[in-house]
Formats: C-alpha cells, sequence, structure tokens
C-alpha cells in the first residue's frame, strides 16, 4: 500500500479553520518544499525528546525512515535534562543547546544519550520549572504511558496510558448512551471524491491527508482518504438510511482512530495517529441540532470537571476558529500547568453545510422534502496530555482518583521469611476488602525492588493513594496511608485501622478528597493566570507574560488575525458565562457584546 503525504498543518483534534489553513497551505504550495521545512524549524517540537530533524529525504520516504537505524532500536521517550552540543553554526562556536533547539539540526542516527536522561537517578525527571516539555516527556516515560512508534510522530500507548483512556471511555460512553446514542463503525478509508464534496472541509484538510494510491500491487482508480475524520463517509450512508421525518434524529457513536499528518507533533497532544470517539447526529429543524450540540459539549464539561479535575472554560469558537463545515463550534478550553490553553473537546452544529452537499434529505410530515441539520463533537486521546499537565508535578504524573486506573497500591515492608508470610497474608486481606468495596486496588508484592524504590515509582504513575504496612503494623492492627497530592510526612494518616467499614470509610473519604482537592488547586491556578484587558497594549503585555487575557471583543477578522501574528495567542473561545453590563470592544472602541478570552495554545 502506497500513501502518498500531503502537507501537514495545525492541532490534531481540533476544529479546523479554514481560512487560517487556507492561508498556510497556498504559502506552502506556492514557496520552494525545502523553505517551508526550513523556516519554520526553530517552531519544531519534535515529539520524543531529543531527536534531532529528519533529512528531507527520511521526511518524505517513508520506506527509508523505516528502514534508518533509528527505527530499529527501542527508543525513550525521555530526554536528557540540558544536554550540551558542540555544533558548527554560522559564527563556528560550540554552544550548548535545549533538547528543543536540536530539532534544527541534521539527521542523525540517536545515540545512547538520547535515549536516557544524562544524569540523576533512574525514573528521575526533569523539574517542570526547567522545562516544561521536557518535564512532559520525561513523565510520559518514566509512567510508563506511551512509547515511540517506528514512523516519525506515531506513538506505543502503553498498557497504563491505555487504562487512562479506558477509564475516559467507561464514562463518556455511559453518558452518550444515556443521551440517546448508539455506539456503530464506518471504515477508515474514504474516497477523496467524498472529501471533495464540501468545499470548506477539503479545504481545511487537505493540508494533512494521508492518501493510499496503491492497493494490491495496482494503482487505484481513486485515491482514498485515511480518515481523518468521518463527516463525509457518515453522510453518505445517512443518506441512504434516512427517508422520512420519522428516521430522525439518528444520533450514533463511534471509537475510532483518524490519521492527520501532523509536523509539529507532541506525545497525545498532538501525533499523526490518535484515538477519539466522535458523535454524528442528523436532525429535523436547525434548533433540534443547536441543542445537541450545547447537550453534548456540557457532557465534556461535566466530564472534565467531575471526572479528570480539570476546570474547563466552556464557549463558542470564534468564526476564524470554527470547524471546516460547520455553522457554529462550541469547545471545553484548558490551562495547562506552563499556561497555555488546549483545546480538549468540541461540539459543531454543521447546519446543513454537509447535507446539501452529499443530498441527505428527508420527506417531513406536510410531504415536503428536506435537507437534514446535523451535529458532530469529539474528545480524543488529547485529554490523557491534559490530565498530565494540568495535575503533575516533579515527582511525575497525579491522577484524580476517579479516573486513576489504580486507585489504591498497597505496599508490603519486611525483612525476615516470617514477616514476609505474614505481610503478605495482610496484603492480600487490604486488598480483598478495598476491592469488595469497588475500590481499584493492587498489591505489589515483588521482590527485585525496595519499599522506597516502589513509594517512587508509584509516585511516578500518579496513584492517588498509598497504603504501607509492615510487621508493626499488623501488632497494631493499623496501616499508614499516604496521599499523593500532599507530599511528605503532612500528607501520611496513620494508625488507620485494618478494620474493613473503618479502613474502606478512610480510603473512600481521602480518594474524595483528593478528587475535590486537585480541582481546586487547578481552579485556583487557572483563576490566578487570567487577566482581564481594556486595550490592545494591555493584551499584549499579559500575554507577553504567558497568561489569558480576557476582554470586549466585537472586532473581525483582519484584528483577530493580527492579535495572533503580533501576540502567537488566538481567541480560545467567546465563554457562555459572561459579565454584565456595557461593554466597549478594546480592540476597536466599538460597543461589544461579549468578552472573548485569548491565550497561546498547543
Amino acid at each position: 500500500m502506497k500513501i502518498d503525504l500531503c502537507q501537514m498543518a495545525h492541532s490534531a483534534c481540533g476544529p479546523r479553520s479554514g481560512a487560517d489553513i487556507s492561508l498556510r497551505y497556498k504559502t506552502l504550495l506556492t514557496s520552494s518544499p525545502v523553505l517551508p521545512l526550513a523556516t519554520r524549524a526553530s517552531r519544531l517540537s519534535f515529539p520524543m525528546g531529543a531527536l534531532r530533524l529528519p533529512s528531507l529525504a527520511l521526511l518524505f520516504s517513508p520506506s527509508k525512515a523505516l528502514r534508518s537505524s533509528s527505527a530499529s532500536r527501542p527508543l525513550r521517550l525521555r530526554p536528557p535534562v540540558i544536554r550540551k552540543v558542540s555544533a558548527s553554526l554560522s559564527g563556528g562556536a560550540s554552544r550548548a543547546l535545549s533538547t528543543q533547539s536540536l530539532a534544527n539540526e541534521e539527521a542523525t542516527p540517536p545515540s545512547a544519550a538520547d535515549r536516557k536522561p544524562s544524569s540523576g537517578p533512574e525514573g528521575s525527571v526533569t523539574p517542570r520549572s526547567v522545562d516544561f516539555n521536557a518535564w512532559y516527556l520525561d513523565v510520559i516515560a518514566s509512567a510508563e504511558l506511551a512509547d515511540y512508534g517506528p514512523v516519525r510522530g506515531t506513538m506505543v500507548i502503553r498498557p497504563y496510558g491505555y487504562a487512562i483512556w479506558e477509564s475516559i471511555q467507561e464514562y463518556l460512553n455511559s453518558k452518550f448512551k444515556e443521551t440517546g446514542h448508539s455506539n456503530m463503525y464506518f471504515p477508515q478509508f474514504i474516497p477523496y471524491s467524498f472529501i471533495e464534496k464540501e468545499a470548506s472541509h477539503v479545504e481545511g484538510f487537505s493540508p494533512e491527508l494521508a492518501l493510499v494510491t496503491i492497493g494490491g500491487g495496482k494503482e487505484l482508480e481513486e485515491k482514498l482518504v485515511v480518515r481523518p475524520t468521518s463527516e463525509t463517509i457518515v453522510n453518505h450512508m445517512f443518506t441512504q438510511w434516512i427517508q422520512s421525518y420519522r428516521d430522525l434524529p439518528l444520533m450514533i457513536n463511534q471509537w475510532a482512530n483518524v490519521t492527520r499528518w501532523e509536523m509539529r507533533t507532541k506525545p497525545f497532544v498532538r501525533t499523526l495517529e490518535f484515538l477519539w470517539q466522535e458523535g454524528h447526529t442528523a436532525h429535523a429543524t436547525l434548533e433540534e441540532a443547536e441543542k445537541e450540540a450545547l447537550q453534548m459539549i456540557d457532557v465534556y464539561r461535566k466530564f472534565a470537571y467531575e471526572q479528570a479535575a480539570i476546570p474547563v472554560i466552556a464557549g463558542r469558537k470564534s468564526r476564524a476558529e470554527t470547524f471546516a463545515g460547520a455553522t457554529q463550534t462550541y469547545t471545553i478550553e484548558a490551562m495547562m500547568g506552563d499556561r497555555k490553553a488546549l483545546q480538549a473537546g468540541t461540539s459543531h452544529n454543521l447546519g446543513q453545510n454537509f447535507s446539501r452537499a452529499f443530498g441527505t434529505q428527508f420527506t417531513d410530515e406536510n410531504g415536503q422534502r428536506q435537507h437534514v441539520w446535523q451535529t458532530s463533537w469529539a474528545v480524543s486521546t488529547r485529554f490523557i496530555g491534559g490530565i498530565i499537565m494540568t495535575h503533575g508535578d516533579d515527582a511525575g504524573l497525579m491522577l484524580p482518583p476517579r479516573i486513576a486506573p489504580i486507585q489504591v497500591i498497597i505496599v508490603p515492608i519486611w525483612k525476615t521469611a516470617d514477616e514476609r508470610t505474614e505481610v503478605l497474608n495482610a496484603a492480600a486481606s487490604l486488598e480483598r476488602t478495598l476491592r469488595a468495596a469497588g475500590i481499584k486496588v493492587k498489591v505489589d508484592d515483588s521482590e527485585q525492588r525496595t519499599p522506597g524504590w516502589k513509594f517512587n515509582f508509584w509516585e511516578m504513575k500518579g496513584v492517588p493513594l498509598r497504603i504501607e504496612v509492615g510487621p508493626r503494623d499488623i501488632g497494631n492492627r493499623s496501616v499508614v496511608v499516604c496521599r499523593r497530592d500532599i507530599p511528605g510526612k503532612p500528607g501520611k494518616d496513620f494508625g488507620i485501622s485494618m478494620e474493613p467499614s473503618k479502613l474502606e470509610s478512610h480510603v473512600k473519604s481521602r480518594l474524595e478528597d483528593i478528587q475535590a482537592s486537585l480541582l481546586q488547586r487547578a481552579i485556583s491556578f487557572r483563576d490566578g493566570n487570567i487577566v482581564d484587558v481594556n486595550s490592545y497594549e494591555e493584551l499584549k503585555a499579559v500575554i507577553g507574560q504567558g497568561k489569558w487575557a480576557r476582554g470586549p471583543w466585537s472586532a473581525g477578522d483582519n484584528e483577530e488575525l493580527k492579535v495572533k501574528e503580533e501576540t502567537g495567542a488566538t481567541i480560545r473561545c467567546f465563554p457562555f458565562e459572561q459579565p454584565l453590563g456595557k461593554k466597549t470592544c478594546f480592540m476597536t472602541g466599538n460597543p461589544a457584546d461579549e468578552v472573548a478570552i485569548f491565550a497561546k495554545s498547543y
């Protein structure tokens, strides 16, 4: 199977801005094929640590890339904290280069130093305050969430990382079914002619499509697109399934993978292939479609708050940031630990754009033929990246209890053989008690590592609670319970009774405390980094400080583009919750009905 790689741009799971992508796409097409890569090299964030930028031959020759030495060796996501490299630069001088700046260099096979930290104990991570991106990659590697795929920009989601995704799936899947949606599946190969039918859709997605041109050793009569999203193929099938108003509403969802050929990649946040759910619905009226789009963004908002402990801001996207093919896009925006914005989920009112392009019609109660009104909405594995960057600290991952694959880790401690038997029996009894209470619990009874190593390891993996049990605890019929979110002695509860009902009550109470504490901590961080502005100069100053700016806005697309070009910030959303009173646009001086939030984003 031959894959023709189109030009790449934009974010992995967000709404596609047709105007924004069109501008970049036209620039790429009308300039040297080497120039876009060269001019953008300094902004490339290579996904898996301190790797160097592949040569053009590797970028555009998949077979050669797969045969390279880097593809045949086990790689680690974790980069060194800071690595000094002697580079031949314009002045001929050697200088210290960070992990990010290595992206400017020519491709070479990764050395041992590229695959493991240059210093520090096993499992250590770069401090967040030193290098947030390096810290993020360290946590992913050390917590065993993901690793390299053999193709640049892809990743292998490891069992622990996938277990977090399963927790997300479990919650959302139940909510989708509660709201009347049914799961199904669509093919990942889509005829290219389908993509072309909706003008803004093809313009928005063309830069990042992966195309199949050969199958079974033969040139295909029509090239196929590897699914970037499913609006087109869904409409093709809806046209066959919908005939009458009695067939509406039609509400489905699929759990699937999608491919978007990105240039700038980051594990979980933006990869060439990622996992997601995508809902698609068809309705008889615009009002029903709008109600559906708002209902689903609220499902995402509640998940973010109640399960992931991420205090997102829900709102409407600006026209320039609206999904390609939609009339309205709604979003939940989250502030990460480095104060960048992460678009964590979107819901689109598609109007009749796709139904007109595909002829998706129904006969109404008066016998008239009408085009259906549609929505689509999605959340992806990007949310895992959001959880890491919202809650993690210098000790590693920190998981909210409601989505943690392991909520309690039991670490037995012994010295002699007699103590071993007694302690392991007690640990097994504790495990049975908590498991019967519906708590996700695990006993680490391995003998290859010390208790101290285990404490650090499970802290790195973000397990909310740790129970320590040793011979003296058994004698006292009590255990020590340690919180992940409060380090050291302040986070430890000593002398907690081993009596099943008391232990169960204490553990459940502590898990709820941790869930609430993580949310409140994130709310305080978010609110402390949003600044209200009343002039463009104030906005530039706030964005320059790395914070979010909030201010009245009624300006047009040109002014929005000016903000983006001059500050690097975009309108993240017009929040649903708006302040009362008269407002004046800080950009034009004209009356404004709404405030907008501006921030730099992933």
